[in-house]
């Protein structure tokens, strides 16, 4: 058990780096770096000898080779190849350990597979926003339920212990949790996750879409936006083109997204914002002390770094830093919300 607890801990680690290099990739127009899928121009690695990039070429005449970009895509292939394995592995020495097929490994073999498949589509379907959508969103589940597995073994791990084993301080924690906690608060806990969510796809949807700077000024956008509203484009698939790098909407479809984005942020702000503080409120009766902390830093953090974007115009190290704490303020609301559930009456 505890090999299988390391190597949760340590996918936990890899699927971290796996968002940061994914952001990085689609922030530096990377996502085509390498036109085709899994390989790069028709090759394992990125080409460099003259007459491999001369053969590169002649294969994806209509997009010549750029070795920064191809070399950003590739390594975050390696490094998400990597996950893949290490998440077949997690699968595998669970079901030895346990003999018997178990949830949560189950769903996150499927969905390590799955988000190979949004990797390959991202290429083959250039671009599509819907897809590229998918897969942030995908990569952020992978994290959140790798955490809370990790967590579920920690559990595991801690009602093993003989009782000499615990410390004092752990058997002082134990005497004062509860029992169960208010249902009331349960659900209000999946209902804040629902808000994040929804404001996490519509953040990846702005991305995907190239809507990040459509919007140059604060509070909301440039004079007269309110007469440029175009909801109908700004949430319609456009299917049927044949590349979608750069984005296919108008500006006022792009204005549109990144202004429902900044009133998300708002709503969320005040959603998990009110969530946090209830749950510090009834620390005494939940036990959490320091997670309602956690994400009320989390939440802060990522409104900061959400304007900054405006402010600074979208540098990169802010923006990737802004898909980052994303995945972990969506990883800590989901794990309270697991914990909460697990102790309703």
């Amino acid at each position: 058990m505890k090999q299988l607890r390391m190597l949760v801990s340590l996918s936990v680690l890899l699927t971290m780096l796996v968002i940061l290099l994914g952001a990085y990739t689609r922030l530096t127009d990377a996502g085509l770096g390498c036109p085709d899928w899994p390989g790069c121009y028709g090759f394992l690695q990125v080409p460099h000898a003259d007459e491999h990039v001369a053969l590169a070429e002649a294969r994806f005449p209509a997009r010549p080779l750029e070795h920064h970009k191809a070399w950003n895509e590739m390594v975050h292939r390696y490094f998400a190849g990597t996950l893949g394995l290490a998440i077949a592995a997690i699968f595998l020495l669970g079901w030895r350990l346990q003999r018997k097929v178990t949830l949560l490994p189950t769903l996150l073999f499927a969905l390590v597979l799955f988000q190979a498949a949004l990797g390959m589509w991202t290429v083959t379907l250039n671009l599509f926003p819907l897809v590229v959508m998918g897969h942030l969103l995908g990569g952020f589940s992978l994290l959140t339920l790798l955490m809370i597995y990790r967590w579920q073994l920690s559990q595991q791990h801690a009602r093993t212990l003989p009782a000499e084993a615990v410390s004092s301080a752990t058997l002082s924690a134990q005497a004062t949790q509860p029992d169960a906690v208010s249902p009331a608060l349960a659900r209000a806990g999946w209902l804040v996750l629902l808000i994040l969510l929804l404001q996490i796809a519509l953040g990846g949807w702005t991305s995907a879409n190239y809507a990040a700077m459509a919007c140059a000024e604060l509070p909301v956008c440039q004079a007269g936006w309110s007469q440029q509203l175009n909801f109908s484009e700004a949430f319609d698939l456009h299917l049927g083109h044949s590349n979608y790098e750069y984005g296919v909407m108008s500006q006022q479809a792009r204005q549109t997204i990144h202004i429902s984005h900044r009133f998300g942020a708002v709503l969320t702000l005040l959603a998990v914002g009110w969530f946090a503080w209830r749950l510090w409120q009834g620390k005494a009766a939940t036990g959490m002390h320091r997670l309602p902390l956690l994400l009320a830093g989390l939440l802060l953090l990522q409104f900061t770094l959400g304007v900054l974007n405006i402010w600074w115009q979208l540098p990169l190290a802010n923006a990737v830093a802004h898909n980052f704490v994303a995945a972990n303020l969506l990883m800590c609301l989901t794990l309270i919300c697991v914990q909460l559930q697990q102790r309703r009456p």
